[in-house]
């Protein structure tokens, strides 16, 4: 075509009529492109078959000797015609020959978001996002980008094991050019280029993404399963927690749960895994992304122990340098509340860990409030541990995830039974489950076998097996109903065989208020390393006593340098009373807590008979009060 005649019919115009050339950015690849267009090229080789031309770093080809219509040496300019992209990837050009035309700019794929991939796969598309993980694989490096609609793998490659663009780090604002794939049934992008934004371009970028992404994260609005005056003070911290947790998973950071291995602490982290793991699956076009995102580990002790501490913060740095990942946020769940949990939080503050607690023992406010980001309890708000953490949390998950009320209404019931609650709302959770099929010996039943269960399990989540004893997220009722039946028996006959060994060695007296004291030495007679253990062996006897006599009962079990305690009818305050001792027995090590009629202490094994009588004291100057009543099953 000569330079005075019109272009071909597959070529654009304007609206006047004249052509349109096409000047590529730099980052444009062959999806860009289209036969029968016009382009800006530029002259990157000179052969005598003709030369070689550039549109963009990416996007070269051959404009033969019989399409020339003039001389061209390198880097000389020249607007081509788009003739062909054969199947090898090869691409032939015509010189244009247009003298008059209108230029128009073309930027590198259109701009889509992550949850718009889908509708991409096989297209070269641009992606605003921050990067959150960065891992090194045998392969590629894999940037995982988080917009504000979720979060993408893009795969960088250079050559087998070596870094892509060294000079990107995690929490960059980046723009990256790629082709979208799939790869395992799942979306990822393949990186042409990748780009960290600066200054005004970042801080904008970044701004309009955490704005989206602050609002995406809000909890969702759910009605409370029962009306309950006491809980609603609760409810917006617990929205708050909702809301820091989901906007962990959009940011990719990882949640490690810490909970008691208990029923109560069962029923709590069990709702909200599930409903994390939905919202990260989500969010996440990673598959594996719940799996590596979220962790939940048992703890046998109610407080935060320095040795779960030290082993969760080596896995959390060990992951920071294999995989790229940011440090966690520590969820702790049924525990965490008291002046005992403190020495290993000050050990994550040296370490950028969000800590978030909810649970329902009696708080140190004082003490943990510096030291965490979020905190739920109902003491704070002038309520007390009747309102457990299991209800709590079923709450906690559906404002994660509404989607999973239907398989939670019993579990409040649960968690309730389990620790044994008086709250005025549990008549309403009894009624929802039994709208689920479930009297109360069922319910006593499930918690039973969570209890057994957890304990075998030890340091084990035991998901599989935990969630078909609680019958959440288990899609076999009568496997669920034959489980409980067979960890249930087997936790009765284990304590009944506990109390035939301990219930000789009891000994009792009368308290100068008028309550049956009992006291065992369960490291000499009951049976160790089995189920049940002290706490709940000690607990077993204490319902025994109750039942037995119907006056106010306290109970006291022991060993070396323990003991755990149990009270009803008696008003005692066991926070109050291991801060006493701990002032008034000088070398006793004495710490502990609990809730206010349910508790255990420590302290050093020599000063245990100062201890003990000194306690012992203290609970005969307790006031009695007939309707108050243990409420929980054993901290161990």
């Amino acid at each position: 075509m000569s330079p005075s005649q019109t272009p071909d019919d597959g070529a654009d115009v304007s609206a006047d009529g004249t052509p349109v050339v096409y000047r590529l950015a730099d980052r444009c690849s062959l999806d860009d492109i289209e036969a029968g267009e016009y382009y800006h090229a530029e002259v990157n080789g000179v052969v005598p078959y003709g030369v070689f031309v550039d549109l963009t770093e990416t996007v070269s080809g051959l404009v033969h000797e019989s399409n020339l219509q003039g001389d061209y040496a390198v880097g000389d300019e020249l607007v081509v015609e788009l003739v062909e992209v054969r199947d090898d990837g090869d691409v032939s050009f015509a010189e244009a020959g247009v003298d008059d035309y209108d230029t128009e700019h073309v930027e590198a794929g259109p701009d889509v978001s992550v949850a718009e991939l889908d509708e991409a796969v096989g297209e070269t598309i641009a992606l605003d996002g921050v990067v959150v993980q960065i891992k090194q694989t045998g392969g590629p490096t894999i940037f995982h980008l988080r917009d504000d609609t979720g979060v993408v793998p893009c795969a960088a490659f250079v050559e087998p094991g070596v870094r892509a663009y060294p000079d990107v780090e995690i929490d960059d604002v980046v723009r990256v050019i790629g082709r979208v794939e799939t790869r395992d049934d799942a979306i990822q992008i393949e990186v042409d280029d990748l780009d960290r934004l600066e200054d005004d371009d970042a801080e904008e970028t970044r701004a309009d993404l955490d704005a989206a992404l602050d609002e995406r994260a809000e909890p969702n609005e759910v009605d409370p399963l029962v009306e309950w005056e006491a809980f609603e003070k609760l409810r917006p911290d617990l929205r708050a927690v909702a809301k820091r947790l989901r906007k962990a998973a959009l940011n990719g950071r990882p949640i490690r749960m810490r909970h008691h291995a208990d029923g109560d602490g069962i029923c709590a982290s069990v709702p909200v895994q599930l409903a994390l793991e939905r919202f990260v699956e989500a969010h996440h076009e990673d598959p594996e992304a719940p799996r590596h995102l979220l962790k939940r580990l048992p703890s046998k002790a109610p407080f935060y122990e320095m040795e779960d501490v030290t082993r969760d913060l080596n896995f959390a740095l060990e992951n920071r340098e294999r995989h790229g990942q940011r440090l966690p946020l520590l969820l702790m769940l049924d525990n965490g509340s008291t002046e005992e949990d403190t020495p290993a939080y000050r050990n994550l503050a040296h370490y950028d860990v969000p800590i978030v607690v909810v649970d329902h023992h009696h708080p140190d406010p004082d003490a943990v409030g510096p030291l965490v980001d979020e905190h739920v309890n109902p003491y704070l708000h002038d309520e007390d541990y009747r309102i457990t953490t299991g209800m709590m949390c079923v709450e906690l998950a559906r404002m994660i995830d509404p989607s999973l009320t239907d398989d939670l209404t019993h579990v409040p019931a649960v968690a309730g039974l389990a620790d044994r609650s008086q709250a005025d709302a549990m008549a309403d959770f009894l009624d929802l489950a039994a709208e689920k099929g479930y009297d109360q010996s069922d319910l006593e039943d499930v918690g039973e076998a969570l209890d057994y269960a957890t304990h075998w399990l030890k340091y084990n989540d035991g998901r599989e097996l935990v969630d078909d004893a609680l019958n959440v997220n288990c899609d076999d009722r009568e496997r669920h109903e034959d489980l409980v039946d067979f960890l249930a028996t087997r936790a009765e006959r284990d304590v009944e065989r506990q109390l035939d060994a301990a219930m000789p060695h009891v000994e009792h007296e009368r308290l100068d208020n008028d309550a049956h004291l009992y006291r065992i030495d369960v490291e000499n007679y009951a049976h160790r390393f089995t189920y049940p253990a002290p706490g709940k062996t000690t607990g077993a006897i204490h319902d025994r006593k109750v039942e037995e006599t119907g006056d106010p009962v306290i109970t006291i079990g022991y060993g070396p340098d323990f003991s755990v305690l149990r009270s009803d009818g008696v008003r005692l305050d066991i926070p109050l009373m291991v801060e006493e001792l701990t002032e008034e027995i000088d070398g006793g090590g004495v710490s502990g807590g609990g809730h206010l009629v349910v508790g255990s202490i420590k302290f050093v094994k020599g000063r245990r008979e100062d201890v003990l009588d000194a306690l012992v004291e203290k609970m005969a100057d307790a006031e009695l009060d007939a309707a108050l009543s243990a409420t929980s099953t054993a901290d161990e």
